[in-house]
C-alpha cells in the first residue's frame, strides 16, 4: 500500500513540472522568436514479483510475469523549433530567417550567443543590435547618412546615400545552423548558446547548405499554439488531480487496514 503512495507522488510532481512548462509556453505567447518546450517522462524502475518466462512447479512455462512500476519522472525538456508565424513589420531592420538557422550575436564577454528573434535596431555608433544592445556577427555599421537600408535573402546589407545612384553594399550577415538545435542552451534574452549536445555551429551564407533564407521587413512570432497549449494544460491538471486520488485512496486503504481489530 505505501508503494501506491510514492508511485502517486511522482506523477503528480512529474505534472506540476508539466504545467510549469506549459506556463512558461503561455507566457511568452507574443515573444518575437520564441521557440515552445515540451516536457518528456520516462516510467520509473519495476519491482518484478515473478519474472515473464519462469517455469511453474508443475514444469510450465508462464507467459506473463508479475511487474509492478514505480511511478514516471522527467527526462528532457526539449525546445521545438518549428518556424514560427510571420508578421510584416515594413521594418527595415526587422528580419526573419525561413527556414533553418540563427542570427549570431556577440556577447559583452566575448562569446557567441545564437538567435532567432530578429528584431534589430541601431545603437549610437550605427551598430545593428539586439534590444539588449547586442551587436550582430558580422558586425555590420550603418552609415548615418544612409537614407535606406535594405538586405537581400542571402545576408547581403546595401545602403541608399545622398548623392549616390545606385545602393553601396556594407557587409554581410552570416547565420549558423546546428545537426541538433535542441540540444542548446537557453539563456534567456531570446538567446542560446552552444553545447556539446548541439554540436559546433556552421555558419555561412543564407541559402546554402541547408541554411534558410532572410526576409527584410518580417518578424518571426513564437511557434507557441494557444489552443494546443490550453488542452495540454487541462490534461495535465486533470492527470495531477487524478494522481492526488490515488494518493487519498491508498491513505484510505492504510487507514482502513489500521482500524482492523482482532
Amino acid at each position: 500500500m505505501i508503494r501506491s503512495l510514492f508511485t502517486a507522488a511522482t506523477g503528480m510532481q512529474a505534472q506540476q513540472l508539466n504545467v510549469d512548462v506549459i506556463s512558461n509556453n503561455i507566457a511568452n505567447v507574443n515573444t518575437v522568436g520564441f521557440k515552445r518546450s515540451r516536457a518528456d517522462f520516462q516510467d520509473l524502475l519495476y519491482q518484478t514479483l515473478r519474472a515473464p518466462g519462469v517455469t511453474s512447479g508443475d514444469g510450465i512455462q508462464v507467459p506473463a510475469g508479475i511487474q509492478v512500476g514505480l511511478g514516471v519522472k522527467p527526462v528532457a525538456v526539449q525546445k521545438l523549433f518549428t518556424q514560427g508565424d510571420f508578421v510584416a513589420t515594413n521594418n527595415d531592420l526587422d528580419l526573419v530567417i525561413e527556414g533553418d538557422g540563427f542570427f549570431q550575436i556577440t556577447m559583452p564577454d566575448g562569446t557567441m550567443a545564437y538567435t532567432r528573434a530578429g528584431a534589430f535596431k541601431l545603437d549610437k555608433d550605427g551598430r545593428i543590435v539586439t534590444s539588449d544592445g547586442y551587436p550582430i556577427e558580422p558586425a555590420i555599421t550603418i552609415p548615418s547618412d544612409a537614407t535606406k537600408v535594405s538586405i537581400t535573402y542571402d545576408g547581403s546589407v546595401s545602403v541608399m546615400q545622398p548623392g549616390s545612384v545606385a545602393p553601396s553594399q556594407i557587409g554581410s550577415i552570416e547565420i549558423a545552423r546546428f545537426i541538433n538545435p535542441a540540444g542548446l542552451q537557453a539563456q534567456g534574452k531570446n538567446l542560446f548558446t552552444e553545447t556539446d549536445s548541439s554540436g559546433a555551429p556552421v555558419t555561412g551564407v543564407p541559402g546554402t547548405e541547408g541554411r534558410g533564407t532572410i526576409n527584410q521587413g518580417f518578424i518571426e512570432m513564437s511557434n507557441v499554439n494557444v489552443v494546443e497549449e490550453l488542452a495540454n494544460l487541462i490534461i495535465a491538471q486533470r492527470a495531477f488531480d487524478l494522481n492526488s486520488k490515488a494518493v487519498q485512496a491508498s491513505d484510505e486503504m492504510l487507514q482502513t487496514s489500521s482500524n482492523l481489530k482482532r
